[in-house]
């Protein structure tokens, strides 16, 4: 009996044994198969990380990232041990002692898996997680899976846990774009990683099974559960005490999406810089992590921003509340209080203990309280453009003249008069309605209305209508220090500063008087104001300019011109030092040829241009008569902070430009002494070529306008402020400043550009589609108001720095009537500068009549007229 069981016995002995060598040579040739596959993990330190682009000011605030995904990686100290803590007690809690699979696991997966059909637990420890998130694919096969198991094993055999720790939190996706633990943290909490509480954390590290469908934006009550879950298994863990786990788990959910959190607003510029970038890195621009330093100055960005805002909100204050706000339908009427109603998922009645809702009440709220709080949620989903905050009218106080607003952020806040007696009704741009003597004549319960704060104070305000921009460059090397092209880049991504092409109006009249001033005509010299027609039989009309104020003046000087904006002076000074050289001169100043009319209208900035070609050239006028040309990005690093681009402008700086001269100067006489030398330029006393020597500046800008030209131009232009139209601009108290007005046909555009030898800024003020801003609406009270908002911040601290009055410049007394120079002893006399080789003749005696100096129509009166012939206009 015993001999027949032998082989029964054998073989139960002899089969376990070949099933295990079996699996042993059946996991030895999966192995042999798949390791000469398998990734090196050295290339898992060195991995590139998809991480977004993102451009920085020059003082590397955030000013903008782009990227499908949003991650920040940090290293293993930044992060909390609380956070490594909940998710070793949620994902892997054997992490610290295992190879990098946890056998029992992957067991318990195998098991559950074969007798139920269905995966429920997962077998994945973090490592395992690591290597399939790096390397491998998400499709669910057996050869994946082991590949998985092979390449954790290996990883752990290569680099340290803290490591595998650090690689995981940066790599994991957790839901809404975020990927990584830090992106992750900003998206729900708007806070850094190590800023967030117990129970913020262990939400985060409770993602990773299900980042989409359970995290606390898209599915709260689910994201809560596994919250508490990841606490509870903390607890068990002795990782957190009692008292800390009943803390965090009855802690509410506070997780909402914030968005990109930037440090300041520039998202035009932002726009602008990416559009270049994208011509560079058309490949991997969004995922390779380049970070681009501007020349943006965060400082004059957020003034530039602000001032424009408050610009575009005074004009429309200006001119009256175009729409009456909505009104709000109520949550429940105080006729309605015996009505059950729903809140959330239960149903109350008013004087009952209200359920549990997202705001708090008193309890037993009002119908006027469950409003409020219900129209805040309702504000809760709205965008407000720009600075504005939603707000619902809640009370209405005529005897006070008060009503109280209630925000989205529930805050109640009350409205004086002076907050909303501008909404007066708009009829047209010229006028406006009655004046508002109690605020129930504006507001009802329940309007939704859009506030402006503004310092201490708030504003009733709207959308507006009107558009601004503002560009601000460094005229010592064209960096642009600030740009804002629009009222709000959410509202409209058209770029006003870089795109719109406005006629400049007389804010371009300094480019022809500079022309004129190289020809050889003088601040004093006279050109009478007298009426002009043009005519022209291919014309349906013959052209008619006028000053604005319809007056002629008769002989002016070219300075007061200037200052008092006289178009006919302007037109006639054109015309007498010609069209072609005068487009010539201004194309060298940096403003495109292609854009200049080839006609008399060109006197009256006619011609179409964008306020970033304007301010482009009034660089010129601002650094004493060089060409810098206008940049933006400064440099661009890749992920590890190495520089691949660092742009080298050209400078101002005459003393470099001096030294070079000298120093060639100098070689030039030693070959002339010697003529050997030639071919051995270099000495002890010069011990380097010219090239070399050169080398030892910056690039130099080169000189396009004659030094005394720009001097007597900056002088004219500081009178426009001092006693011209830009009068506004002496609340600076400075007088280093210099600039011009510009207001169009109809009021159609509004500018002001103006300068010293560190900022310049333009700000031009209008309608995208061309309208008139209005009969009363000028470059003075428009534009110029913005203009000296922005550069009270932008010149704060600055030291005056006029610019340096260079030799050849000569002051001498005039007769102010006709530009000549004063005879002895003349009561009226005033000084003017001129240019050595123009200062006009010394008068002996008093004449009984001088012929004005320079004058093209001796003896004509105010009310002298002109026909100038078409071919005179080329």
């Amino acid at each position: 009996m015993m001999k027949k069981n032998r082989p029964v016995l054998r073989f139960l002995l002899l089969a376990p044994l070949a099933g295990l060598f079996g699996l042993i040579f059946g996991i030895a040739s999966v192995y042999l198969y798949l390791a000469p596959s398998l990734p090196s993990v050295e290339s898992l330190k060195n991995i590139q990380l998809q991480t977004p682009l993102r451009i920085y000011s020059h003082d590397e605030k955030l000013i903008a990232e782009f990227g499908e995904k949003r991650r920040t990686p940090i290293a293993f100290e930044q992060v909390p041990q609380q956070f490594y803590n909940a998710l070793i007690a949620a994902e892997d809690e054997n992490f610290y002692s295992h190879p990098g699979i946890d056998i029992k696991g992957l067991a318990r997966a195998a098991f559950e898996l074969i007798t139920t059909g269905q995966k429920r637990s997962g077998g994945s420890t973090i490592t395992m997680q690591v290597a399939k998130n790096y390397y491998l694919s998400s499709e669910k096969t057996f050869t994946r899976k082991f590949t998985e198991i092979l390449l954790a094993i290996h990883i752990e055999q290569e680099i340290s846990k803290k490591e595998i720790l650090e690689l995981y939190v940066n790599k994991i996706y957790l839901g809404k774009r975020a990927y990584g633990v830090e992106a992750a943290a900003q998206v729900y909490y708007g806070k850094s990683i190590d800023q967030l509480s117990l129970a913020q954390l262990a939400m985060i590290a409770g993602l990773p099974q299900a980042p989409s469908a359970a995290n606390p934006i898209n599915d709260p009550d689910r994201a809560r559960q596994r919250r508490n879950y990841v606490l509870a298994r903390m607890f068990t863990e002795d990782f957190i005490t009692q008292e800390e786990f009943t803390k965090a788990a009855s802690e509410e959910i506070s997780a909402k999406y914030h968005g990109l959190s930037t440090e300041i607003e520039a998202s035009y510029v932002a726009e602008m810089v990416r559009s270049e970038l994208a011509e560079l890195y058309p490949e991997d621009l969004y995922t390779k992590g380049y970070r681009v330093y501007t020349t943006i100055n965060s400082e004059m960005q957020v003034a530039a921003q602000k001032a424009v805002r408050v610009g575009i909100h005074n004009y429309d204050r200006a001119h009256g509340l175009r729409e009456a706000p909505e009104v709000l339908t109520p949550y429940i009427l105080k006729e309605q209080q015996d009505v059950p109603v729903r809140v959330g998922a239960s149903i109350w009645k008013l004087g009952e203990s209200i359920p549990s809702i997202n705001y708090e009440l008193e309890l037993p709220p009002s119908p006027d309280d469950l409003n409020r709080y219900t129209w805040a949620k309702k504000l809760q989903e709205r965008n407000a453009p720009g600075d504005l905050v939603w707000a619902v009218i809640t009370n209405i106080d005529d005897e006070a003249l008060t009503a109280t607003a209630f925000t989205a952020d529930k805050e109640s806040i009350v409205l004086n008069k002076e907050s909303y007696e501008w909404a007066r009704p708009y009829v047209n741009v010229n006028i406006i309605g009655n004046p508002i003597e109690k605020p129930s004549e504006l507001f009802s319960i329940g309007q939704a209305v859009l506030l402006e704060p503004r310092g201490e104070e708030i504003f009733l305000a709207q959308k507006p209508e009107v558009q601004a921009s503002l560009v601000s460059f460094n005229p010592q090397d064209g960096g642009l220090l600030a740009l804002v092209g629009g009222y709000d880049f959410s509202l409209s991504k058209y770029n006003r500063s870089t795109q719109a092409n406005r006629q400049p109006g007389s804010s371009f009249k300094p480019f022809v008087y500079s022309s004129a001033l190289e020809a050889g005509f003088t601040p004093a010299s006279i050109i009478n104001d007298a009426p002009v027609v043009f005519e022209d039989d291919s014309l349906e009309a013959i052209w008619r300019p006028e000053n604005y104020s319809g007056k002629f003046y008769g002989p002016t000087r070219l300075r007061q011109a200037l200052y008092k904006s006289r178009n006919l002076v302007s037109i006639r000074l054109l015309n007498r030092t010609g069209v072609g050289r005068t487009i010539r001169y201004i194309s060298q100043l940096g403003i495109p040829r292609a854009k200049l009319n080839r006609d008399l209208s060109l006197a009256l900035g006619s011609s179409g241009m964008t306020p970033f070609e304007l301010a482009t050239g009034y660089m010129v006028l601002a650094n004493g008569g060089y060409k810098v040309e206008p940049f933006v990005i400064k440099r661009i690093e890749d992920s590890e902070g190495n520089v691949l681009f660092e742009h080298e402008p050209k400078q101002v700086c005459p003393d470099c430009k001096k030294a070079i001269e000298e120093y060639q100067a100098k070689l030039e006489t030693r070959i002339a002494e010697n003529p050997e030398a030639l071919f051995n330029q270099t000495s002890e006393e010069l011990p380097l070529s010219l090239e070399e020597f050169s080398q030892q500046f910056p690039p130099i800008a080169p000189k396009v306008m004659d030094e005394r030209v720009n001097y007597l131009m900056y002088t004219m232009m500081q009178d426009v402020i001092k006693r011209g139209t830009g009068k506004r601009a002496l609340a600076l108290g400075r007088e280093d400043l210099a600039g011009k007005t510009g207001t169009t046909n109809d009021q159609k555009d509004a500018w002001f550009s103006g300068f010293n030898n560190k900022v310049v800024a333009n700000v031009w003020v209008g309608f995208d589609d061309p309208q008139t801003l209005g009969k009363w609406a000028f470059g003075s009270n428009t534009a110029l108001p913005i203009w000296v908002d922005f550069m009270e911040t932008a010149l704060k601290g600055m030291p005056h720095s006029p610019i340096q009055r260079p030799e050849g410049l000569v002051s001498v007394r005039i007769d102010p009537e006709t530009g000549n120079r004063a005879y002895p002893g003349q009561p009226n006399a005033i000084f003017e500068t001129f240019r050595a080789e123009n200062v006009p003749q010394q008068m002996e005696t008093p004449p009984s009549y001088v012929e004005p100096n320079g004058s093209d129509q001796t003896g004509s009166s105010q009310q002298d007229s002109e026909n100038i012939a078409p071919e005179q206009l080329f």
